[in-house]
């Protein structure tokens, strides 16, 4: 629920102010391959500049505090929800093993798609990779980290807000916690099952050439062991606090206890097999401020102007949102395109949304499915595609490289699902 409401002023902010927006989501996209020392020492200069420069145009230049201190309690929200599950998952250690069978591979991916909407695509992908690598350590391939990525890290969290990041941004601005699953259910059952039927023939494929002994080996009994279970205790506490709204920060403060709580209680041996640091955290904390703060002009600007985008159909915000939010970060591309909507139907994004739902849950779906599937498209497009491949490298699992990704899995086995999903279920033609 919104801290104060953010008002349009009658004069919409410069264009220019649009700069740091777009300057943010370029160094992200790019540095991180282009410069990766420089990004890796510096990221957090990029966002403390550039987010200086939106939020100072509004207290010192136009006097107008409410769009930052909006912005900042969003922000404060969307750290501690992150942030809080991240530590819990990594409290919960999972042991496996035994080499998994085509069809333990596909079960573990299944039940994953259903748990990352339960603690998030970050928690679920942070909670499950490393059981994943160790269940198939003798015959793992690019596919399975791509396809874990595919799945567990973005498709799957489309069900509530706590599954993927720009669904919880969407809940701070009134969407109701229910909506996605109401709305959005068809379509994620589509597009998992369709990746989930791909990863198998690609899986038995790779079985059936594997070694004799791997093969063999497959057939033992596979053995499964959890560390840290108390953690589910605190998991429960931070799914039931989204539900609190009232006062300000009690969601978070009980968020943040729960965290604390599963950090004191969880034995040092199980973060240690989880190889559990807060430095994807820290990283992420930074870089959403910097993002919190640039997007305040870039969402005003969007919805002022929203006509001269060419965007009318569910088609066409399905696709636009989806094209950005491969190639940049899904999170701002989904609140960047919600602006877009609102300002279409005319309504403010703070204050319209019963009436937006009334009349426009199409274009809400089609935006919400497209900003978490499209995610998918390559390792920029969501945080946690970073974190697995980060993982999986330290694990010495081969993964592909950036171009690699995309043109061996994501444009030949992922972008076809994603056409379908388009075409089956936001494929309304354009209105003049």
């Amino acid at each position: 629920m919104p801290f104060l409401p953010l008002l349009l002023s009658a004069a919409p902010p410069p264009a220019w102010l649009l700069l740091p927006f777009v300057a943010m989501l370029l160094a992200i996209a790019l540095l991180p391959f282009a410069a990766p020392r420089h990004w890796e020492e510096r990221h957090p200069w990029w966002a403390l500049v550039l987010g200086a420069l939106s939020a100072g145009y509004y207290l010192f230049i136009r006097r107008d505090p409410v769009p930052v201190l909006h912005a900042a309690h969003e922000y404060v929200s969307f750290l501690v929800m992150i942030g809080s599950l991240f530590v819990v998952a990594g409290g919960i250690h999972l042991v496996v093993k035994g080499e998994a069978r085509p069809w333990m591979n596909l079960l573990f991916l299944a039940l994953a798609s259903v748990v990352s909407n339960l603690i998030g695509t970050t928690g679920a992908s942070m909670l499950l990779i490393r059981p994943w690598i160790r269940m198939n350590k003798y015959r793992i391939t690019n596919y399975h980290i791509v396809f874990f990525i595919f799945l567990v890290s973005n498709v799957s969290g489309c069900l509530t807000p706590i599954g993927d990041p720009p669904l919880f941004l969407g809940f701070l601005k009134g969407i109701p916690f229910w909506w996605t699953l109401q709305h959005c259910w068809r379509p994620w059952a589509f597009g998992v099952l369709a990746l989930l039927g791909i990863f198998y023939v690609l899986d038995v494929l790779n079985f059936h050439k594997a070694p004799r002994p791997v093969r063999e080996r497959a057939t033992a009994r596979e053995t499964w062991r959890f560390g840290g279970l108390h953690n589910l205790l605190f998991l429960g506490m931070i799914l039931g606090s989204v539900f609190v709204k009232h006062p300000a920060f009690l969601r978070e403060g009980i968020m943040a206890a729960a965290a604390l709580a599963s950090w004191a209680t969880t034995r040092r041996e199980v973060h240690l097999a989880n190889d559990f640091t807060m430095g994807p955290v820290k990283e992420v904390a930074w870089l959403f401020l910097g993002i919190f703060a640039t997007m305040i002009p870039a969402l005003q600007y969007l919805q002022v102007h929203a006509a001269s985008l060419g965007l009318r159909s569910e088609w066409d915000f399905y696709w636009a949102t989806g094209l950005l939010s491969g190639v940049l970060d899904n999170a701002p591309t989904f609140l960047a395109f919600l602006a877009t909507a609102f300002g279409l139907a005319g309504l403010d994004l703070e204050t319209g949304m019963p009436v937006f739902l009334a009349s426009h849950a199409g274009k809400l779906a089609a935006i919400s499915v497209s900003a978490v599937f499209f995610g998918a498209m390559t390792y920029i497009g969501n945080g946690p595609n970073f974190m697995v491949k980060a993982i999986a490298d330290r694990a010495k699992v081969e993964t592909p490289g950036f171009f690699g990704y995309v043109l061996r899995y994501a444009l030949p086995f992922l972008l076809p699902v994603l056409f379908l999903v388009g075409i089956l279920f936001f494929s309304s033609p354009s209105l003049p």
